[in-house]
């Protein structure tokens, strides 16, 4: 099995970077917020936002070290992704 590849941001990015990528559905539904790796020490953390229009955000940070993966969803009301102009996404309140 090869390495995984730690440093995708979208989908355009994995189908760049993983010859095998399978995609069903909207793979962008979550957008990155933030997200730090070293692929030579195997770690991952990030942080990605689904926006339900008019309602909130659902919030997914990960943490992957190695082979070992953690996950953590929940849900943020009264919120909405934008960008600060200088591409960065950020959850702001409306």
């Amino acid at each position: 099995m090869a390495d995984k590849t730690l440093d995708v941001v979208d989908s355009a990015d994995s189908q760049t970077k993983v010859s095998d990528v399978q995609v069903v559905g909207n793979p962008d539904m979550f957008r990155l917020l933030c997200k730090a790796s070293s692929k030579e020490q195997g770690w991952m953390k990030s942080t990605k936002a689904m926006e339900i229009p008019a309602i909130g955000c659902v919030v997914q940070v990960t943490t992957q070290q190695g082979d070992n993966v953690a996950e953590a969803l929940a849900f943020v009301p009264g919120v909405k992704v934008t960008d600060d102009g200088e591409g960065n996404l950020n959850l702001v309140s409306w």
